[in-house]
Protein backbone atom coordinates (compact mmCIF):
# COMPACT_ATOMS: atom_id res chain seq x y z
CA UNK A 1 0.00 0.00 0.00
CA UNK A 2 1.13 3.52 -0.74
CA UNK A 3 -0.93 6.39 0.62
CA UNK A 4 -0.54 10.05 -0.14
CA UNK A 5 -2.97 12.45 1.50
CA UNK A 6 -3.50 15.62 -0.49
CA UNK A 7 -5.67 17.56 1.92
CA UNK A 8 -7.31 17.36 5.36
CA UNK A 9 -10.38 19.15 6.64
CA UNK A 10 -11.56 18.92 10.25
CA UNK A 11 -14.66 20.53 11.69
CA UNK A 12 -16.90 20.46 14.75
CA UNK A 13 -20.14 18.45 14.87
CA UNK A 14 -22.47 17.58 17.77
CA UNK A 15 -22.74 14.18 19.42
CA UNK A 16 -25.87 12.58 20.91
CA UNK A 17 -25.53 14.68 24.07
CA UNK A 18 -25.27 17.90 22.08
CA UNK A 19 -21.57 18.25 22.89
CA UNK A 20 -19.06 19.25 20.21
CA UNK A 21 -16.82 16.56 18.77
CA UNK A 22 -14.47 16.34 15.80
CA UNK A 23 -15.11 15.15 12.26
CA UNK A 24 -12.22 14.84 9.80
CA UNK A 25 -12.12 14.23 6.05
CA UNK A 26 -9.03 13.06 4.16
CA UNK A 27 -8.66 13.66 0.42
CA UNK A 28 -6.42 11.62 -1.88
CA UNK A 29 -6.79 12.05 -5.63
CA UNK A 30 -10.46 11.51 -6.45
CA UNK A 31 -11.13 9.68 -3.17
CA UNK A 32 -12.21 11.05 0.18
CA UNK A 33 -13.01 9.46 3.54
CA UNK A 34 -14.56 10.92 6.67
CA UNK A 35 -14.53 9.90 10.33
CA UNK A 36 -16.06 11.37 13.48
CA UNK A 37 -15.06 10.51 17.02
CA UNK A 38 -17.40 9.74 19.95
CA UNK A 39 -16.74 10.56 23.60
CA UNK A 40 -17.48 8.88 26.91
CA UNK A 41 -19.02 10.18 30.12
CA UNK A 42 -17.69 7.68 32.67
CA UNK A 43 -14.12 7.53 31.41
CA UNK A 44 -11.24 5.50 32.83
CA UNK A 45 -8.33 7.36 34.41
CA UNK A 46 -5.90 5.53 32.14
CA UNK A 47 -7.54 6.47 28.83
CA UNK A 48 -5.78 8.55 26.20
CA UNK A 49 -6.73 12.21 26.56
CA UNK A 50 -9.66 13.70 24.69
CA UNK A 51 -8.60 17.30 24.02
CA UNK A 52 -11.27 19.83 24.95
CA UNK A 53 -11.15 23.56 25.51
CA UNK A 54 -12.31 25.36 28.64
CA UNK A 55 -15.73 25.92 27.06
CA UNK A 56 -16.03 22.17 26.29
CA UNK A 57 -15.47 22.75 22.56
CA UNK A 58 -12.93 20.89 20.42
CA UNK A 59 -11.53 23.97 18.70
CA UNK A 60 -7.92 23.20 19.63
CA UNK A 61 -8.22 19.59 18.44
CA UNK A 62 -9.60 20.84 15.12
CA UNK A 63 -6.81 23.40 14.88
CA UNK A 64 -4.27 20.63 15.49
CA UNK A 65 -5.68 18.51 12.65
CA UNK A 66 -6.03 21.37 10.17
CA UNK A 67 -2.66 22.77 11.15
CA UNK A 68 0.21 20.69 12.50
CA UNK A 69 -1.12 17.25 11.56
CA UNK A 70 -2.18 18.30 8.05
CA UNK A 71 1.15 19.96 7.36
CA UNK A 72 3.11 16.96 8.60
CA UNK A 73 1.26 14.17 6.79
CA UNK A 74 0.56 15.87 3.46
CA UNK A 75 4.29 16.33 2.96
CA UNK A 76 5.06 12.61 2.74
CA UNK A 77 3.85 9.23 1.51
CA UNK A 78 3.10 6.31 3.81
CA UNK A 79 3.79 2.68 2.95
CA UNK A 80 1.24 1.32 5.43
CA UNK A 81 -1.49 2.40 7.81
CA UNK A 82 0.67 1.29 10.73
CA UNK A 83 3.38 3.64 9.49
CA UNK A 84 0.87 6.50 9.40
CA UNK A 85 -0.45 5.74 12.89
CA UNK A 86 3.08 5.43 14.28
CA UNK A 87 3.92 8.78 12.71
CA UNK A 88 0.91 10.40 14.41
CA UNK A 89 1.89 8.87 17.75
CA UNK A 90 5.45 10.19 17.39
CA UNK A 91 4.22 13.60 16.23
CA UNK A 92 2.19 13.93 19.43
CA UNK A 93 5.10 12.73 21.55
CA UNK A 94 3.22 12.19 24.83
CA UNK A 95 2.26 8.92 26.58
CA UNK A 96 -1.48 9.68 26.46
CA UNK A 97 -1.74 11.84 23.30
CA UNK A 98 -2.42 14.90 25.42
CA UNK A 99 -0.57 17.38 23.19
CA UNK A 100 -2.51 16.92 19.94
CA UNK A 101 -5.46 15.07 21.49
CA UNK A 102 -6.49 11.43 21.10
CA UNK A 103 -9.72 12.62 19.49
CA UNK A 104 -7.79 14.60 16.87
CA UNK A 105 -5.42 11.72 16.12
CA UNK A 106 -8.14 9.06 16.01
CA UNK A 107 -10.25 11.05 13.56
CA UNK A 108 -7.31 10.97 11.14
CA UNK A 109 -6.50 7.32 11.87
CA UNK A 110 -10.06 6.08 11.19
CA UNK A 111 -10.45 8.25 8.10
CA UNK A 112 -7.16 6.82 6.79
CA UNK A 113 -8.43 3.28 7.43
CA UNK A 114 -11.52 4.10 5.36
CA UNK A 115 -9.44 5.73 2.63
CA UNK A 116 -7.22 2.66 2.40
CA UNK A 117 -10.28 0.41 2.00
CA UNK A 118 -11.48 2.61 -0.84
CA UNK A 119 -8.07 2.45 -2.50
CA UNK A 120 -8.08 -1.34 -2.26
CA UNK A 121 -11.69 -1.49 -3.46
CA UNK A 122 -12.86 -3.61 -0.54
CA UNK A 123 -15.45 -3.15 2.23
CA UNK A 124 -14.13 -1.51 5.39
CA UNK A 125 -14.74 -4.62 7.52
CA UNK A 126 -12.69 -6.71 5.11
CA UNK A 127 -9.86 -4.18 5.12
CA UNK A 128 -9.87 -4.23 8.93
CA UNK A 129 -9.76 -8.05 8.97
CA UNK A 130 -6.88 -8.04 6.49
CA UNK A 131 -4.94 -5.55 8.59
CA UNK A 132 -5.67 -7.38 11.84
CA UNK A 133 -5.18 -10.91 10.50
CA UNK A 134 -8.55 -11.93 11.91
CA UNK A 135 -11.49 -13.95 10.61
CA UNK A 136 -14.62 -11.80 10.23
CA UNK A 137 -17.79 -13.01 11.93
CA UNK A 138 -21.12 -11.69 13.15
CA UNK A 139 -20.96 -10.33 16.72
CA UNK A 140 -23.66 -10.86 19.31
CA UNK A 141 -25.78 -7.76 19.86
CA UNK A 142 -25.28 -6.25 23.32
CA UNK A 143 -28.32 -3.94 23.43
CA UNK A 144 -28.41 -1.40 26.24
CA UNK A 145 -32.10 -1.48 27.16
CA UNK A 146 -31.94 0.25 30.56
CA UNK A 147 -29.51 3.03 31.46
CA UNK A 148 -28.54 3.70 35.05
CA UNK A 149 -25.78 5.41 36.98
CA UNK A 150 -24.07 8.32 35.25
CA UNK A 151 -25.81 7.48 31.97
CA UNK A 152 -29.19 8.22 33.56
CA UNK A 153 -28.12 11.44 35.21
CA UNK A 154 -27.60 9.94 38.67
CA UNK A 155 -24.53 11.56 40.31
CA UNK A 156 -21.99 8.92 41.27
CA UNK A 157 -22.18 9.80 44.96
CA UNK A 158 -25.98 9.84 45.12
CA UNK A 159 -27.16 6.35 44.24
CA UNK A 160 -29.89 6.55 46.84
CA UNK A 161 -33.02 4.49 47.29
CA UNK A 162 -35.01 4.07 44.10
CA UNK A 163 -32.24 4.80 41.62
CA UNK A 164 -30.75 2.37 39.10
CA UNK A 165 -27.14 1.87 40.25
CA UNK A 166 -25.53 -0.15 37.46
CA UNK A 167 -24.72 1.89 34.39
CA UNK A 168 -26.00 -0.51 31.74
CA UNK A 169 -28.55 -3.32 31.72
CA UNK A 170 -28.17 -5.17 28.44
CA UNK A 171 -29.87 -7.90 26.46
CA UNK A 172 -27.43 -10.11 24.56
CA UNK A 173 -28.83 -11.74 21.42
CA UNK A 174 -26.81 -14.35 19.52
CA UNK A 175 -27.17 -15.25 15.84
CA UNK A 176 -27.27 -13.64 12.41
CA UNK A 177 -27.96 -9.92 12.61
CA UNK A 178 -30.88 -10.28 10.20
CA UNK A 179 -32.49 -12.51 12.85
CA UNK A 180 -31.23 -10.95 16.09
CA UNK A 181 -31.95 -7.31 15.25
CA UNK A 182 -35.74 -7.82 14.89
CA UNK A 183 -35.74 -9.84 18.13
CA UNK A 184 -33.85 -7.09 19.95
CA UNK A 185 -36.25 -4.45 18.60
CA UNK A 186 -39.24 -6.51 19.75
CA UNK A 187 -37.75 -6.96 23.22
CA UNK A 188 -36.96 -3.25 23.49
CA UNK A 189 -40.55 -2.36 22.57
CA UNK A 190 -41.99 -4.93 25.01
CA UNK A 191 -39.80 -3.58 27.80
CA UNK A 192 -41.16 -0.11 27.13
CA UNK A 193 -44.71 -1.45 27.40
CA UNK A 194 -43.88 -3.19 30.68
CA UNK A 195 -42.35 -0.05 32.14
CA UNK A 196 -45.55 1.88 31.44
CA UNK A 197 -47.59 -0.44 33.66
CA UNK A 198 -48.51 1.02 37.06
CA UNK A 199 -46.35 -0.21 39.91
CA UNK A 200 -43.61 -1.73 37.77
CA UNK A 201 -41.09 0.94 38.75
CA UNK A 202 -40.95 4.21 40.66
CA UNK A 203 -41.33 6.69 37.80
CA UNK A 204 -43.82 4.80 35.62
CA UNK A 205 -46.02 7.11 33.60
CA UNK A 206 -43.14 9.53 33.00
CA UNK A 207 -41.27 7.61 30.30
CA UNK A 208 -42.29 10.13 27.65
CA UNK A 209 -40.23 12.80 29.38
CA UNK A 210 -36.64 13.36 28.35
CA UNK A 211 -35.41 12.52 31.84
CA UNK A 212 -36.70 8.96 31.43
CA UNK A 213 -34.36 8.03 28.59
CA UNK A 214 -30.66 7.53 29.23
CA UNK A 215 -27.54 8.72 27.43
CA UNK A 216 -27.24 5.50 25.43
CA UNK A 217 -30.76 5.32 24.04
CA UNK A 218 -32.24 3.00 26.66
CA UNK A 219 -34.99 3.48 29.23
CA UNK A 220 -34.05 5.03 32.57
CA UNK A 221 -36.54 3.75 35.16
CA UNK A 222 -35.90 3.55 38.89
CA UNK A 223 -36.47 0.62 41.26
CA UNK A 224 -36.46 0.09 45.02
CA UNK A 225 -34.51 -3.18 44.91
CA UNK A 226 -31.38 -4.35 43.14
CA UNK A 227 -33.12 -7.49 41.88
CA UNK A 228 -36.24 -5.93 40.33
CA UNK A 229 -34.72 -4.86 36.96
CA UNK A 230 -33.20 -8.32 36.57
CA UNK A 231 -36.52 -10.00 37.35
CA UNK A 232 -38.17 -7.80 34.73
CA UNK A 233 -35.58 -8.66 32.07
CA UNK A 234 -35.63 -12.37 32.95
CA UNK A 235 -39.40 -12.43 32.45
CA UNK A 236 -38.93 -10.64 29.14
CA UNK A 237 -36.35 -13.02 27.64
CA UNK A 238 -37.67 -16.37 28.86
CA UNK A 239 -39.48 -17.06 25.58
CA UNK A 240 -36.54 -16.01 23.40
CA UNK A 241 -33.75 -18.60 22.93
CA UNK A 242 -30.17 -17.39 22.52
CA UNK A 243 -31.01 -14.27 24.53
CA UNK A 244 -29.47 -13.42 27.90
CA UNK A 245 -28.83 -10.57 30.33
CA UNK A 246 -25.61 -8.62 30.90
CA UNK A 247 -24.57 -5.56 32.91
CA UNK A 248 -21.96 -2.87 32.93
CA UNK A 249 -21.58 -2.11 36.62
CA UNK A 250 -19.14 0.78 35.94
CA UNK A 251 -18.10 0.22 39.54
CA UNK A 252 -15.51 3.00 39.59
CA UNK A 253 -18.52 5.33 39.67
CA UNK A 254 -19.88 3.47 42.72
CA UNK A 255 -16.61 3.42 44.68
CA UNK A 256 -16.22 5.96 47.49
CA UNK A 257 -14.03 5.86 50.59
CA UNK A 258 -13.14 2.20 50.16
CA UNK A 259 -16.69 0.90 49.72
CA UNK A 260 -19.22 0.53 46.92
CA UNK A 261 -22.50 2.44 47.30
CA UNK A 262 -25.66 0.92 45.81
CA UNK A 263 -29.23 1.99 46.58
CA UNK A 264 -28.22 3.84 49.72
CA UNK A 265 -26.15 0.98 51.17
CA UNK A 266 -22.39 0.41 51.37
CA UNK A 267 -20.67 -2.83 50.37
CA UNK A 268 -17.13 -4.12 50.71
CA UNK A 269 -15.52 -5.71 47.63
CA UNK A 270 -16.27 -9.18 49.01
CA UNK A 271 -19.89 -8.26 49.72
CA UNK A 272 -20.29 -6.87 46.21
CA UNK A 273 -18.74 -10.04 44.77
CA UNK A 274 -21.34 -12.07 46.66
CA UNK A 275 -24.08 -9.96 45.04
CA UNK A 276 -22.63 -10.64 41.59
CA UNK A 277 -22.46 -14.36 42.29
CA UNK A 278 -26.10 -14.39 43.37
CA UNK A 279 -27.13 -12.46 40.24
CA UNK A 280 -25.23 -14.93 38.05
CA UNK A 281 -26.85 -17.91 39.74
CA UNK A 282 -30.36 -16.45 39.64
CA UNK A 283 -30.34 -14.82 36.23
CA UNK A 284 -27.58 -16.62 34.26
CA UNK A 285 -25.80 -13.36 33.42
CA UNK A 286 -23.89 -13.48 30.14
CA UNK A 287 -21.32 -10.93 31.32
CA UNK A 288 -20.42 -8.43 34.02
CA UNK A 289 -18.39 -5.44 32.86
CA UNK A 290 -16.22 -3.46 35.29
CA UNK A 291 -17.56 -5.15 38.45
CA UNK A 292 -15.00 -3.30 40.59
CA UNK A 293 -13.08 -0.02 40.53
CA UNK A 294 -10.53 0.44 37.76
CA UNK A 295 -7.47 -0.22 39.95
CA UNK A 296 -8.93 -3.19 41.85
CA UNK A 297 -7.29 -5.88 39.73
CA UNK A 298 -7.09 -8.32 42.63
CA UNK A 299 -10.87 -8.15 43.14
CA UNK A 300 -11.42 -8.71 39.41
CA UNK A 301 -9.20 -11.80 39.55
CA UNK A 302 -11.04 -13.25 42.56
CA UNK A 303 -14.43 -12.79 40.90
CA UNK A 304 -13.23 -14.26 37.59
CA UNK A 305 -11.91 -17.32 39.41
CA UNK A 306 -15.11 -17.65 41.44
CA UNK A 307 -17.45 -17.39 38.46
CA UNK A 308 -15.44 -19.96 36.55
CA UNK A 309 -15.32 -22.36 39.48
CA UNK A 310 -17.14 -25.71 39.11
CA UNK A 311 -18.96 -24.84 42.34
CA UNK A 312 -20.74 -21.90 40.69
CA UNK A 313 -23.78 -23.01 38.67
CA UNK A 314 -23.61 -21.58 35.15
CA UNK A 315 -20.59 -19.52 36.16
CA UNK A 316 -18.35 -20.87 33.43
CA UNK A 317 -20.54 -19.09 30.87
CA UNK A 318 -20.25 -15.66 32.52
CA UNK A 319 -17.68 -13.24 31.14
CA UNK A 320 -15.93 -10.75 33.41
CA UNK A 321 -15.21 -7.85 31.07
CA UNK A 322 -12.53 -5.21 31.55
CA UNK A 323 -13.22 -1.67 30.37
CA UNK A 324 -11.90 0.99 32.76
CA UNK A 325 -9.49 -1.70 33.97
CA UNK A 326 -7.87 -2.13 30.55
CA UNK A 327 -8.90 0.98 28.52
CA UNK A 328 -8.04 -0.64 25.14
CA UNK A 329 -4.38 -0.41 26.15
CA UNK A 330 -2.24 -3.38 25.04
CA UNK A 331 0.12 -3.03 28.01
CA UNK A 332 -2.75 -3.03 30.52
CA UNK A 333 -4.30 -6.06 28.81
CA UNK A 334 -1.00 -7.94 29.04
CA UNK A 335 -0.83 -7.08 32.76
CA UNK A 336 -4.42 -8.21 33.32
CA UNK A 337 -3.67 -11.47 31.49
CA UNK A 338 -0.62 -12.12 33.64
CA UNK A 339 -2.78 -11.80 36.76
CA UNK A 340 -5.83 -13.61 35.27
CA UNK A 341 -8.00 -10.66 36.23
CA UNK A 342 -10.72 -11.01 33.55
CA UNK A 343 -11.71 -13.21 30.63
CA UNK A 344 -12.98 -10.60 28.16
CA UNK A 345 -11.99 -7.07 27.10
CA UNK A 346 -14.08 -4.15 25.90
CA UNK A 347 -12.44 -2.41 22.94
CA UNK A 348 -13.15 1.30 22.40
CA UNK A 349 -10.77 2.86 19.85
CA UNK A 350 -11.10 6.34 21.34
CA UNK A 351 -9.66 5.09 24.63
CA UNK A 352 -6.28 4.55 22.95
CA UNK A 353 -6.34 6.97 20.01
CA UNK A 354 -5.31 5.03 16.87
CA UNK A 355 -6.70 2.10 14.93
CA UNK A 356 -3.27 0.45 15.08
CA UNK A 357 -3.21 0.41 18.87
CA UNK A 358 -6.85 -0.71 19.07
CA UNK A 359 -5.97 -3.68 16.86
CA UNK A 360 -2.93 -4.40 19.05
CA UNK A 361 -5.31 -4.47 22.03
CA UNK A 362 -7.50 -6.95 20.15
CA UNK A 363 -4.44 -9.09 19.38
CA UNK A 364 -3.34 -9.19 23.03
CA UNK A 365 -6.87 -10.09 24.10
CA UNK A 366 -6.96 -13.02 21.71
CA UNK A 367 -3.44 -14.02 22.77
CA UNK A 368 -4.77 -14.32 26.32
CA UNK A 369 -7.53 -16.64 25.11
CA UNK A 370 -10.19 -14.08 25.96
CA UNK A 371 -13.24 -12.66 24.20
CA UNK A 372 -13.47 -9.21 22.60
CA UNK A 373 -16.51 -6.95 22.82
CA UNK A 374 -16.33 -3.87 20.58
CA UNK A 375 -18.10 -0.81 21.92
CA UNK A 376 -19.50 2.60 21.08
CA UNK A 377 -19.43 5.49 23.60
CA UNK A 378 -22.20 7.33 25.43
CA UNK A 379 -21.65 10.48 23.35
CA UNK A 380 -22.06 9.03 19.85
CA UNK A 381 -22.09 10.25 16.25
CA UNK A 382 -23.53 8.81 13.06
CA UNK A 383 -20.16 7.22 12.21
CA UNK A 384 -20.54 3.44 11.81
CA UNK A 385 -16.86 2.47 12.01
CA UNK A 386 -17.36 0.42 15.18
CA UNK A 387 -19.78 -1.94 13.35
CA UNK A 388 -17.20 -2.68 10.63
CA UNK A 389 -14.54 -3.00 13.32
CA UNK A 390 -16.57 -5.52 15.36
CA UNK A 391 -17.36 -7.67 12.32
CA UNK A 392 -13.85 -7.45 10.89
CA UNK A 393 -12.08 -8.57 14.06
CA UNK A 394 -14.58 -11.38 14.68
CA UNK A 395 -15.70 -9.85 17.98
CA UNK A 396 -17.75 -11.84 20.47
CA UNK A 397 -20.13 -8.90 20.72
CA UNK A 398 -20.95 -5.33 19.73
CA UNK A 399 -22.27 -2.75 22.16
CA UNK A 400 -24.08 -0.05 20.20
CA UNK A 401 -26.68 1.21 22.68
CA UNK A 402 -30.46 1.26 22.74
CA UNK A 403 -32.87 2.06 19.95
CA UNK A 404 -34.03 5.54 20.98
CA UNK A 405 -31.32 7.47 19.10
CA UNK A 406 -30.55 7.41 15.36
CA UNK A 407 -26.81 7.51 16.05
CA UNK A 408 -27.17 4.08 17.71
CA UNK A 409 -29.52 2.61 15.12
CA UNK A 410 -27.14 3.31 12.24
CA UNK A 411 -24.60 0.94 13.82
CA UNK A 412 -27.11 -1.92 13.76
CA UNK A 413 -28.19 -1.01 10.24
CA UNK A 414 -24.57 -1.03 9.12
CA UNK A 415 -24.13 -4.49 10.67
CA UNK A 416 -27.10 -5.70 8.63
CA UNK A 417 -25.52 -4.28 5.48
CA UNK A 418 -22.17 -5.90 6.30
CA UNK A 419 -23.82 -9.28 6.73
CA UNK A 420 -25.42 -8.91 3.31
CA UNK A 421 -22.10 -7.81 1.76
CA UNK A 422 -20.33 -10.82 3.25
CA UNK A 423 -22.96 -13.27 2.04
CA UNK A 424 -22.97 -11.93 -1.52
CA UNK A 425 -19.21 -11.62 -2.05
Amino acid sequence: MNMHIDRIEAKSILDTRGRPTIETTLFSGTLEATASVPSGKSTGKHEALELRDADDSVAQAIKNVNGEIATAITERDFNSLDELDNFLISLDGTPNKSRLGANAILSVSIAAMRLSALQENMPLWQAIAKRAGTTPSTPRLFVNVMNGGAHAGFPSNKFGTGKLPFQEYLLVVEGKTSETFPIAQELFAKLGELLWKPGVHNNCGRLASTTSMGDEGGYAPTFDTLEKPFELLAELVKEFPNTSIAIDAAASELFHDGVYQLLGKSYSPDELAAIYRELVERFSLHSIEDPFAENAGTDFAKLTATLNSPSTPLGATTLVVGDDLTVTNPARIIEAAKNKEINAVLIKPNQIGTVKEALEAVRETYNAGWEVVASHRSGETSDTFIADFAYGIGAHGLKAGGFAQPERLVKYERLLAIEHEAETR
